[in-house]
């Protein structure tokens, strides 16, 4: 049965999505508040720590052979709350573009994943390899304030 990567157009188109906001936003852009106390360039900085989490649990599984726990909802609303005040000391413009930067990596990472990988991760459940649904949801809310 042929492995379904049909993850990597949507996390492609995202990601793109992702870049050409960023490219468009003016500093006063990435600095306005949103929900929560959060800011544009904050939640582009939560969106990127969650990309990385999955390259850094995918790279320790692949090399370490340590096996991802299940993502429990209560656990990520107390990460989103403990970083918060550190995503916020970000200055917005690098925040943004660390938002693009590590999208590109883990793009790459679970793009280039071999076949028996997506299996596994796909068996295992704890790791998402599409990571478009994420970035869409904080894009929607980014555009519908900045436009």
């Amino acid at each position: 049965m042929p492995i379904d990567r049909d993850y990597i157009a949507r996390n492609d188109e995202q990601r793109a999505r992702l870049r050409a906001l960023v490219g468009r936003c003016s500093d006063a852009d990435l600095a306005r508040s949103m929900p929560a106390g959060w800011t544009v360039a904050s939640v582009l900085a939560h969106a990127a720590f969650w990309d990385e989490r999955i390259g850094v649990l995918i790279e320790r599984w692949r090399s370490r052979g340590v096996v991802p726990l299940p993502e429990d909802p209560v656990d990520v609303e107390w990460i989103n709350d403990a970083v918060k005040s550190m995503l916020l000391a970000i200055p917005p413009r690098a925040a943004a573009n660390l938002a693009v930067e590590i999208a590109d990596r883990v793009d790459a990472l679970v793009a280039a994943l071999p076949d028996e990988w997506v299996e596994r991760i796909v068996a295992a459940n704890v790791i998402t390899l599409v990571r478009a649904d994420h970035r869409r949801e904080h894009l929607d809310e980014i555009e519908a304030l900045v436009g």
